[in-house]
């Protein structure tokens, strides 16, 4: 995601690029705005931004003297400049301080959307950079995290994953030094260079650059950045070993895939509820054994083991994202018996909710 600043003295200016800036794609969002370069940096100091998108001429602070200011203070974020003005020492300003674009209004949606996607992917490719260069200088002295990951993978050992996953967090935390908007391409480098160490044994996946959809709200507070990009890489970090290791079971037939897809599917929508094993298999039209047996034998686990990791996932989001007390928590994902919903939390990710949350928000 993409998270956008837009300043402008005018509200209905505002209110109308934040509005076009939305339209242009699902994974770029208004974070805030502002009218003039003084407030948007306080807001700045308050809140976390990628792109800040603001006007030429406004009272106090103009946008040239902002795009300066989050050039020295927020290095990682872009500029682009929407003005009124057809002005060639404007636009030639902007351009010195390496804006991304000046766009005249009325605004031209399309150009809107090209300027927007050359920011997107300018942010992308530089953050690939930076994620590629800690990578060749931090992995010759990390090799046992990576074989921890080989053998995992390689042994279709799913039952300590959930722990390796935050270790391997851990690790890359250390290597971003604090700049945790890194975290996402460093997680995906990570899991590419797994499947790059898979290729002799002729696996090949392609993995996407994953989204944090559903994970915050369009304003990203800076006391919860931190929370958020390591959430955001859990996410990545274990959606893809999961990946690697349907994979590395091998091909699969398709009415197989459709039916465990289903079964999937089923169990993410109600796993707050009591899932009854003979309701699942009406779902997918087996016979409750035999459906029991496939489960097994394609996810190398249980369908109850299945539904409690589901379950578990969905706690950790929850007492990651939320001050919700651990029998709420409890509650929420099905289970009334706060000490047994701890017992199996711990069995899951090695470490109790309390302890958990703990080492995450360290």
């Amino acid at each position: 995601m993409i998270r956008v600043l837009i300043v402008d003295d005018a509200p209905v200016i505002r209110e109308s690029v934040s509005v076009a800036v939305e339209e242009c794609a699902d994974t770029i969002i208004v974070a805030g705005q502002e009218e003039n370069g003084l407030s948007a940096l306080a807001w700045l100091e308050e809140n976390y931004a990628d792109l800040c998108i603001t006007d030429i001429r406004m009272p106090i602070m103009d946008g040239l003297q902002l795009i300066r200011e989050i050039n020295d203070r927020y290095p990682w974020m872009k500029c682009m400049v929407v003005s009124s003005y057809d002005d060639f020492q404007y636009a030639k300003q902007s351009i010195q301080l390496n804006a991304i674009d000046y766009i005249l209004k009325p605004i031209d949606e399309d150009l809107l959307y090209d300027a927007l996607m050359r920011a997107q992917s300018s942010l992308t490719q530089e953050r690939n950079r930076m994620a590629a260069d800690l990578i060749l200088r931090k992995l010759p002295h990390h090799h046992d995290m990576m074989n921890r990951w080989l053998d995992q993978i390689r042994t279709l050992n799913a039952a300590t994953l959930p722990l390796l996953i935050v270790d391997t967090l851990d690790m890359l935390e250390h290597w971003v030094e604090g700049e945790y908007y890194r975290l996402n391409a460093l997680s995906n480098l990570w899991l590419r260079s797994i499947i790059e160490e898979l290729t002799t044994e002729q696996f090949t996946l392609e993995l996407d650059e994953g989204k944090d959809l559903g994970l915050g709200e369009a304003t990203l507070p800076v006391s919860r950045l931190r929370s958020y990009f390591r959430l955001c890489a859990v996410r990545r970090l274990e959606e893809g070993a999961y990946r690697l290791m349907d994979t590395m079971r091998g091909a699969r037939d398709q009415p197989t895939i459709k039916a465990i897809g289903q079964i999937k599917r089923y169990i993410a929508e109600h796993y707050c509820e009591s899932i009854n094993l003979q309701d699942l298999a009406d779902q997918v039209a087996m016979n409750k054994s035999y459906m029991c047996t496939l489960f097994k034998q394609e996810t190398e686990m249980t369908i109850w083991s299945y539904i409690v990791g589901e379950r578990m996932r969905k706690a950790r989001d929850m007492l990651l994202q939320t001050k919700d007390r651990i029998y709420e928590i409890a509650g929420a994902v099905g289970y009334e018996d706060v000490a047994y919903f701890s017992q199996l939390f711990k069995k899951h990710y090695g470490m109790t909710p309390n302890d958990y949350k703990r080492r995450m928000d360290a």
